[in-house]
């Protein structure tokens, strides 16, 4: 019996869809049968996006603009309704990195990660309630392995995830209500970021592949992507508030 694409009629927004997680995600809605938009700061990246899902036969739209100013969220999301006819997926993935060691951590790298991560958050998701209650729609925010475990190095960004995972918390009791689900993932994959980084530092590769008991970082669109295209289906309609921890069992908890 043939599948029926799970997202078809549904309109998804994601935030750094350019590249990495972000891309990996945007083409997994879009496989699903979600129109989907895409934005960042670099329109290059998104262009790149938006050709791979046009020539799967997706609908798609960029914007260009920062998640760090809040006009800039705001036309995101307003484009996106405009352009759609509504709002059922937000997908807060875009956010700025400072990786030191906590001594030489500065408030300039923390009020970066703040800007790009918890308070371009906070305003995406009020930008788009409206619309959400509207749709009874799904949020999804993007954390980190890192800031759970609490690795060196990763001072403002752990803040800044963390208090991700704070505000959606608080979202998903707030808004359940409005039949909205507001939840969190946390990926490990293989973005350009972490192959740079592990191209440059061979060690690290190895201690990496001994950590995750999968073996592997995840594919962005193939591990990340579709987990988060079936986190808002309606298969996981009962699911809000939650962490899901996409790195392949390298953070166990509990």
């Amino acid at each position: 019996m043939e599948q029926r694409a799970r997202l078809v009629g549904k309109v998804g927004l994601v935030t750094g869809g350019g590249q990495g997680v972000g891309r990996g995600i945007a083409l997994a809605l879009a496989a699903e049968g979600a129109a989907v938009v895409v934005t960042g700061r670099t329109e290059d990246k998104l262009k790149h996006t938006a050709g791979v899902i046009s020539e799967r036969g997706g609908r798609v739209h960029l914007v260009v603009g920062d998640v760090g100013e809040r006009d800039d969220v705001d036309r995101m999301v307003a484009e996106t309704v405009r352009r759609f006819g509504g709002l059922d997926v937000l997908v807060n993935n875009a956010q700025s990195s400072v990786q030191r060691r906590l001594e030489k951590t500065s408030y300039d790298d923390v009020e970066l990660t703040y800007r790009s991560g918890p308070l371009a958050v906070f305003h995406a998701m009020q930008a788009a309630l409206p619309h959400l209650r509207e749709s009874r729609g799904s949020v999804v925010n993007l954390g980190s392995s890192a800031a759970v475990q609490g690795e060196a190095t990763f001072a403002a960004y752990a803040m800044a995830k963390e208090a991700i995972r704070g505000l959606s918390r608080v979202a998903a009791r707030e808004w359940g209500p409005y039949g909205i689900r507001v939840n969190v993932v946390c990926p490990a994959a293989l973005s350009p970021a972490a192959e740079d980084y592990l191209a440059a530092h061979p060690r690290k590769a190895e201690e990496l592949a001994r950590e995750i008991p999968l073996g592997r970082l995840g594919a962005p669109e193939a591990d990340i992507g579709r987990a988060v295209a079936a986190l808002v289906s309606d298969d996981m309609a009962y699911l809000t508030g939650a962490t899901l921890m996409l790195e392949g069992g390298r953070t166990l908890i509990g």
